[in-house]
């Protein structure tokens, strides 16, 4: 694909900034406003689609408008609708705190807050000790999916590398080697005590006396 180098231009031909951030989120400029929004963490398809609407609403846009065409003050405006998307008339059923059980309080979070509240609610599972926490303690699949043949930790000797089998083999082998050359220089210890005592045995037996003639 060619590559632009040149300025990009919105559709009044005014030269447009080529990345956007929105909701701690690196978005293209030449983006419209319903594709930048279903790129934001925390929004899916259908909540996406309703936002957009709204954005589109609330800032007079129309949807070919692209987001890098928006100044300080609308995009401002967007992470307002963004955050609090039921205040401007979304369904309360597409957010994705509802009833939260610490507060009962029901709201809507995005980009870096929704991983730390997910990150929260894992850990309040595994100190209440739920089966739920319980599976994500031991790193096993918690919504009820088959493990017989994925889902697996440990390792096998079936994914052991070739290398490693062969550091093994060859460890072993030089314990082996050492081990005979411990017995062969034992061995021959035990010989040569052997020897060394036999001359000393001759040496301290004396010699008969010839019997006397009478």
């Amino acid at each position: 694909m060619p590559v632009q180098t040149g300025p990009i231009l919105g559709a009044n031909g005014k030269e447009i900034r080529g990345i956007v951030r929105i909701a701690g989120r690196d978005l293209k400029g030449q983006w419209s406003v319903p594709r930048a929004l279903r790129a934001v963490k925390g929004l899916g398809l259908n909540l996406g689609q309703v936002a957009s609407r709204i954005v589109m609403h609330e800032l007079k846009l129309t949807p070919k408008t692209m987001i890098g065409e928006l100044d300080e003050a609308q995009m401002k405006k967007i992470e307002e609708i963004l955050a609090h998307p039921h205040k401007f008339g979304a369904p309360v059923y597409l957010l994705n705190r509802q009833r939260e059980f610490a507060t009962n309080e029901t709201h809507h979070l995005i980009a870096v807050d929704l991983g730390y509240a997910v990150k929260q609610d894992v850990e309040h599972e595994k100190d209440a000790y739920t089966w739920k926490g319980y599976r994500h303690a031991y790193g096993q699949k918690v919504r009820g999916q088959h493990t017989r043949s994925t889902g697996r930790s440990g390792m096998t000797v079936g994914v052991l590398r070739k290398a490693v089998i062969a550091k093994a083999g060859g460890a072993a082998g030089a314990a082996g080697q050492t081990a005979q050359a411990a017995a062969q220089a034992a061995d021959k210890g035990k010989a040569a005590g052997a020897t060394g005592a036999a001359p000393k045995a001759e040496k301290a037996a004396p010699a008969a006396k010839p019997a006397e003639k009478k």
